[in-house]
């Protein structure tokens, strides 16, 4: 691992987050094979400690990994990664296992540039054996690896470890469906904690819940729990598993997994390292697929976390001693999003909310506490929240579907098919819309104008400042003629006022800022600010500027853009979006069409996958400045 930038924090001190006598004497998780039950559980300590002392300075998902430390201690005890393979869903949960595969000692780099990332990265270790920053997606991968193993002819171990809300989403399902007909040696670990990021939602949620706090299976998964420590042999294992599976059926006539043709065991407690140590040396000698249930707490061992789940999922920095954040008085894009809708819905019946398992993250919370009957939590499942919108559209109701612009993507063909093919006025809110930052290329909202801008019937728009993000969704809950979607970033645009002027919004239609005859420049969204510095920069030479607003991304505002190109000698646009199939292409595409020559420069993220790292320090890697859009302008000027 490279060194850290100076967006790496400092070495730390003891109390800040140096590694343990534990941690130290880890170089690989061989090492712990050897561990006594008593030095486990002083490793698990050690590794809380340092999750809770790191973090505070990197931020990071907290609670999630402090709800897997004996489950990550537990799995490699038992299996050899890289031969075995872990396949995490989502991996947000896999700081654990970075601290037990060799990367202890670059913790303090985590989501740091040039450091750890907060997901797991095939290219980072050859301990993660599937990268991911999306859920459901662990069942699948893992069976294609245990397909693959058997294909091969190897003996490898495969383990897919996917908390109970991935358990909502379709291709989770999908790989339930066919576990049975494609492997006979394959683990799922089903870690229970009722939660994703916010509480989680729906019938499967409930039935596990239930299963957890049914007092009669209780009692059958404690004498269940017990054999499995004593592992008394082959013929009270057979008497066991019929007690367990009589109980099972006794409460739950269809239960969910071994419908699917996996054997279940559990639920058992999580936490128990011995108990988990001792479950996995037995799981790994079956012949057949199987699941374990157990149950976790997540925030463990950090009472503010364990308060908050939600806000502990993942955070910036915080004080240790409360878990307390800094606060910002500029209200978010999330929280201006998540008030002014309430405040639509309050006036307008027809308005309705949507999230994918997201109300804390989108700030729908604001409209669950208001408008309760109104909101709509489907968990983890973006296809059919974008279908149900559909449906809801289709009889006169108006729905605002929030979801990251990285997650929308997961919807694509309910966008194309069914919401834009039948003309459904659903309003698509695209939270995150832009660069992540410290979350890296799997959270990046940068292809979102590239797979909307194609398809017919869509508008699409993006704000400067945050009076023009309340008017356009204003706008939209207006707009019945079609789909429209608006992308916005995390956090803040430019902190302007809400009082603060702003034109009306029509449909694809920008607006001039400043009118000029050599250069310009055409700021979208985010980066507008940016436009305006290049401006002060090209008429502290003398250049004179056309600065522009585009507003609209589709339908363009063509006439505003060939104004410009006849006007001025040379055009560039801005845009927090990657240039391939970006706004500035639509930009060439139509002066192309209509015959006008004027050069267009593009500022923007190029053709690769971003890294993780702050805003400003990836902007300046990448050439993403006022002086490089400068640099370019001049080129042209001085031909």
């Amino acid at each position: 691992m490279t060194s850290a930038s100076s967006e790496t924090p400092e070495p730390q001190d003891a109390e800040a987050g140096l590694l343990g006598p534990m941690l130290e004497k880890i170089q690989s998780p061989d090492d712990i094979k050897s561990f006594s039950d008593t030095q486990r559980a002083e490793l698990a300590e050690e590794i809380r400690s340092t999750l809770i002392n790191s973090l505070s300075k990197t931020g990071g998902h907290l609670g999630p990994n402090l709800g897997v430390v004996e489950l990550c201690i537990a799995l490699h005890t038992v299996f050899s990664t890289p031969a075995d393979k872990f396949v995490f869903d989502v991996s947000h949960q896999g700081y654990v296992h970075k601290l037990l595969t060799g990367r202890a000692k670059d913790f303090d780099t985590i989501r740091c540039f040039k450091g750890l990332n907060g997901f797991l990265l095939r290219t980072e270790s050859e301990h993660d054996a599937y990268g991911a920053g999306h859920a459901g997606t662990a069942i699948s991968a893992a069976l294609g690896m245990a397909a693959a193993r058997d294909l091969t002819g190897g003996d490898n171990h495969v383990v897919a470890v996917a908390g109970d809300a991935a358990f909502t989403c379709g291709p989770t399902l999908e790989a339930l469906n066919n576990i049975a007909e494609t492997t006979k040696k394959f683990i799922v670990v089903l870690n229970d904690n009722e939660w994703s990021i916010d509480k989680n939602v729906g019938a499967i949620a409930r039935y596990f819940n239930a299963l957890q706090t049914h007092s009669t299976y209780s009692t059958v998964r404690t004498a269940s729990a017990d054999f499995v420590e004593k592992i008394l042999g082959k013929a009270v294992r057979k008497i066991a598993h019929r007690v367990e599976e009589g109980a099972k059926n006794l409460i739950f006539p269809n239960v969910l997994f071994e419908k699917f043709g996996l054997r279940y065991f559990g639920p058992i407690d999580g936490h128990n390292l011995p108990l988990l140590v001792k479950t996995f040396e037995h799981l790994q000698t079956l012949n057949e697929p199987v699941v374990l249930h157990i149950i976790t707490e997540k925030g463990r061992g950090y009472q503010p976390a364990i308060d908050n789940p939600g806000k502990f999922h993942g955070l910036g920095a915080y004080k240790i001693e409360d878990g307390s954040t800094d606060t910002v008085s500029t209200p978010t894009c999330s929280e201006l999003f998540g008030r002014t809708i309430t405040d639509l819905a309050i006036d307008d019946q027809k308005i309705v909310a949507i999230t994918a398992a997201m109300p804390g993250g989108t700030k729908l919370d604001t409209f669950k506490k208001e408008l309760p009957d109104r909101y709509f939590d489907v968990g983890i499942a973006e296809e059919h929240a974008a279908l149900f919108a559909a449906g809801l559209a289709t009889q006169g109701i108006r729905p605002f579907l929030a979801i990251y612009s990285t997650f929308m993507q997961r919807a694509y063909d309910m966008i194309v098919h069914d919401i834009a093919l039948q003309n459904l006025p659903v309003r698509l809110c695209m939270d995150r819309g832009g660069l992540s930052g410290d979350d890296g290329p799997t959270h990046h909202g940068l292809f979102d104008i590239g797979y909307l801008r194609h398809i017919p019937n869509i508008v699409h728009m993006q704000p400067k400042d945050e009076p023009e993000f309340v008017a356009m969704i204003k706008w939209m809950a207006k707009y019945d003629d079609g789909p429209s979607a608006i992308r916005y970033p995390r956090g803040v645009i430019s902190g302007t006022p809400l009082d603060a002027p702003c034109s009306p919004i029509l449909l694809g239609k920008g607006e001039f800022i400043q009118e000029g005859h050599d250069v310009a420049l055409i700021g979208l969204g985010t980066f507008f600010d940016m436009a305006v510095k290049t401006k002060d920069l090209l008429e502290a030479r003398g250049i004179s500027v056309t600065l522009i607003n585009p507003r609209f991304i589709k339908p363009l505002d063509t006439g505003i853009l060939e104004k410009a190109a006849n006007t001025c000698k040379v055009i560039c646009t801005f845009e927090d979006h990657v240039l391939a199939n970006g706004f500035g292409a639509s930009c060439i595409e139509h002066l192309h069409d209509a015959d006008i020559a004027t050069p267009v420069e593009r500022i923007g993220w190029p053709d690769e996958f971003v890294e993780h790292g702050k805003p400003h320090v990836l902007q300046q890697l990448h050439g993403l400045t006022p002086e490089a859009a400068l640099d370019k302008i001049l080129t042209h000027l001085n031909h």
